[in-house]
């Protein structure tokens, strides 16, 4: 009689179980006796009542519809692989913004290959080291400015006893090689102009290499190129100090070129760099400038559904032109300084950097006070700034210009 009504029961229960995992129903009365109330009961019946309710649970919370299981897989999917996009855009910031390596023979360029087309320019390639260690290379030259009608210098400390020094900062992409013709034709510009600045006078150009980009050591980062140009303004000091000598009574004047993503450099330098102090910041000539990378970010990829303008909070490079102008103006009114002066020079069909980017800055200098010219060139897409003769004009008034109105402040 006990294990006739013993296997009746059994049969009950499962029956239950079997009615329970069909229909989902039922549950709730299942989980009505409370885990404290069935440990309480025989060892056997409260096991069971236990284990049924954590099978009813669980088939529960794991039921999908047959037909929603491929759109969910997908979509699952393709927000696993938007997350996975932005960790590796983040994660890889530099490679993706850097490219030494482009074009593929960058890196194995030779001043020589191109010295035919520099018009008698002579260069010659330099070593420095950055704060960190890191070698770097530079293309370097000297050219007389026009002469003028103010006599020679007769006496230490005479204005006209004064060395100019540029240092430039390339774009982004290929090396220092490829730009030296158009370089050196800007370079004659300046000395076949006919605007008279002081007699006589000489420009040293100073073409710094950063890191990564044609022979020079180590990867690109913005903390690395930040390093890489206040080596350059190290070099250009010793280098004046060996010519000249300590006390020689000329003057050095350092203006400082950038183009493009080396606009970027420059203002950097200008406003937060460690430079010696015999060797200020006179002018900064700003090529193709874009205000950060971030306002570039969200030029470029105005879509919503891109991620590009939603990681700027994880920036390691922001090239922030835009704060750095208003470090310049603050600086100068800290220190009694004058600030140096400020050219922009735009591409009219810039298809990389928008007008509106130099026109931004062109503003923020107005409105911070600095002093600012903007020279636009006709038809010149953003590498075409001094490759055409009118953008070669234009840099070289832009030097004289600077020049001019540092010695004429000193």
């Amino acid at each position: 009689m006990i294990a006739r009504s013993w296997g009746r029961g059994t049969q009950r229960r499962l029956l239950q179980l079997g009615r329970l995992l069909h229909t989902g129903r039922g549950s709730t009365r299942l989980h009505s006796t409370p885990i404290w109330a069935a440990t309480k009961s025989s060892s056997l019946s409260g096991f069971r009542r236990l284990r049924v309710s954590f099978v009813g649970r669980s088939c529960r919370s794991i039921h999908i519809p047959p037909i929603l299981l491929p759109p969910v897989l997908f979509s699952g999917l393709l927000v696993g692989l938007w997350i996975w996009y932005c960790v590796m855009m983040v994660v890889f910031q530099n490679k993706i913004i850097y490219m030494p390596g482009l074009p593929p023979t960058s890196r194995r360029e030779c001043i020589a290959n191109w010295a035919s087309l520099c018009g008698g320019v002579e260069w010659v390639k330099q070593n420095t080291k950055a704060a960190d260690g890191t070698e770097l290379a530079m293309a370097v030259t000297t050219v007389p400015l026009p002469q003028g009608r103010r006599p020679v210098a007769t006496k230490p400390g005479d204005p006209a006893a004064a060395h100019v020094y540029v240092l430039y900062f390339q774009g982004n992409a290929s090396s220092i090689p490829p730009r030296l013709p158009d370089l050196s034709w800007v370079l004659r510009a300046v000395s076949d102009s006919k605007t008279h600045v002081l007699a006589p006078m000489q420009l040293t150009f100073v073409c710094l290499s950063y890191r990564g980009y044609w022979t020079s050591r180590g990867r690109p980062s913005e903390s690395g190129l930040r390093l890489d140009a206040e080596a350059g303004v190290r070099w250009i000091a010793d280098y004046h100090e060996r010519t000249f000598g300590k006390d020689g009574g000329t003057r050095p004047i350092l203006l400082v070129w950038g183009q493009s993503i080396g606009s970027g450099v420059a203002t950097n330098l200008a406003a937060t760099g460690r430079i010696p102090p015999t060797m200020p910041i006179e002018g900064l000539l700003l090529e193709t400038p874009f205000v950060s990378v971030r306002a570039m970010l969200e030029t470029l990829y105005p879509q919503k559904w891109l991620p590009y303008r939603y990681l700027w909070p994880f920036l390691r490079n922001h090239l922030d032109s835009w704060k750095n102008l208003g470090l310049i103006a603050h600086g100068s009114k800290a220190t009694g300084r004058t600030a140096p002066m400020i050219y922009i020079l735009e591409a009219e069909r810039d298809e990389l950097v928008p007008k509106e980017q130099s026109e931004r800055l062109y503003q923020r200098c107005v409105e911070l006070g600095l002093p600012v010219e903007k020279g636009i060139v006709p038809v010149a897409y953003h590498q075409e700034a001094i490759a055409r003769s009118d953008g070669k004009r234009l840099a070289a008034q832009a030097i004289l210009q600077l020049t001019k109105r540092a010695l004429d402040r000193n």
